[in-house]
């Protein structure tokens, strides 16, 4: 499972392995020395070296074959790296990005920067980064749905909109029961037409949204004033929906899928190639929370003919050298293979992506410097990978595609 080696002969990563281990264990003073006698003086520089490697697009060749930082666990993550291809950072600037998706038709890239309110895009043909909205109603999750349309959950509002092909915009879910949803996470589209997306409370602090009128939940002493800074008709919301799962169908009848005391603190979200799985990230406690929160594992649930989520179990604890990889987006490639974010703070080495088998067993990893909060895969072949990395956007060619149309 994900703390096993995959028996191997490689003494190098062996070794890279034992040195991360120290990292985790007594910091990263005791770093440089050991790597020195790790890796020696003529391989390529990994985010773990010292001093650390330069991922930029003007950067020297880190590797030939294969990148340092992308790691074989286990045999079968072979036929997903491709050799030739090494990890790259496409741009900084961001302040904490989030809901990666790739567009098809535009080859271009978009991405949440919630604290600065707006989406931003990557183009494909030169490699820019453009404001694509602002303000964007500090955007989380995006995706496209299978006619193309731009999907995105709304912290400030707490919503899900939909972006139409004319570029009016329609709401496509704001409350169940009755009740105004906490902060929409991630959406993901189903060749149905439905949609299904997690609400946990994320975005009701000052940092990704507004946080709820004095007495709510996230502001019970009103101490803090959510209009500031904010539209005229905001500072009027409060916390009112424990956090869940939500499924809305082409008639705008939103249900609720699976609650809290099944995945706590649900967060991103990936169905499986054909659709019969859906895999559902927990993340840590959130503001108004009166529980413990997620423990950062990844849960599954098969999916019933008439649209219900059954036999949940956990897919995987993501602790790997005994260091927990807390996930938040997560996507799955056209073999079933899930590719889930990595958040380990300051665990050196740690930080980036996990790729997990159908069955359950981690097969490789992908270690980026920063926190990786999302990922999609994108590219006009849909087999790059792109990392949506704290304040940077992270790209990978692999030798998979990505389920899914976004």
């Amino acid at each position: 499972m994900a703390g096993r080696s995959s028996g191997r002969a490689d003494d190098r990563r062996v070794s890279r392995r034992r040195v991360i281990q120290g990292v985790v264990a007594t910091g990263a003073a005791a770093l440089t020395p050991a790597l020195a006698a790790a890796q020696g003086t003529a391989q390529a520089p990994t985010v773990i070296s010292s001093p650390p490697r330069d991922f930029g697009p003007g950067a020297p060749p880190p590797i030939y074959f294969t990148d340092p930082d992308v790691l074989t666990v286990d045999p079968a993550f072979d036929a997903l790296v491709q050799p030739n291809a090494a990890v790259e950072r496409l741009w900084r600037g961001g302040t904490w990005l989030e809901g990666p998706a790739w567009n098809s038709v535009g080859r271009f890239f978009v991405v949440s920067d919630i604290p600065n309110n707006r989406q931003c895009r990557w183009l494909e043909d030169d490699g820019r980064v453009t404001v694509f909205r602002s303000p964007a109603n500090n955007s989380n999750g995006n995706t496209f749905d299978f006619q193309g349309r731009q999907l995105s959950c709304e912290h400030l509002t707490r919503r899900v909109v939909r972006y139409e092909h004319d570029g009016s915009i329609t709401v496509i879910a704001d409350r169940w029961d009755g009740r105004r949803f906490s902060s929409p996470n991630d959406v993901v589209a189903h060749p149905d037409g439905s949609y299904w997306f997690t609400d946990p409370p994320y975005g009701a602090s000052l940092f990704e949204g507004q946080p709820d009128e004095a007495g709510g939940p996230t502001n019970p002493a009103g101490l803090l004033r959510p209009r500031i800074g904010q539209p005229p008709e905001s500072g009027s919301m409060r916390r009112e929906l424990p956090n869940a799962l939500y499924r809305v169908d082409t008639r705008g009848t939103v249900t609720r899928v699976a609650t809290e005391d099944q995945v706590p603190n649900p967060n991103g979200l990936a169905f499986s190639p054909d659709h019969r799985r859906l895999y559902v990230t927990s993340t840590g406690r959130g503001p108004g929370d009166t529980h413990g929160g997620g423990l950062g594992d990844l849960h599954v649930f098969d999916v019933t003919a008439d649209n219900r989520l059954a036999n949940h179990r956990l897919f995987a604890d993501c602790l790997i050298d005994g260091v927990r990889c807390a996930p938040d987006g997560v996507r799955c490639d056209l073999h079933g293979n899930v590719w889930a974010s990595s958040n380990t703070g300051r665990a050196i080495g740690y930080n980036g992506v996990t790729v997990w088998a159908p069955d359950g067993r981690l097969i490789g990893r992908i270690r980026l410097p920063e926190v990786c909060g999302n990922l999609c895969f994108g590219g006009p072949k849909r087999n790059r990978l792109f990392m949506a990395a704290s304040q940077s956007i992270y790209a990978l060619y692999v030798n998979t595609q990505g389920a899914g149309p976004a």
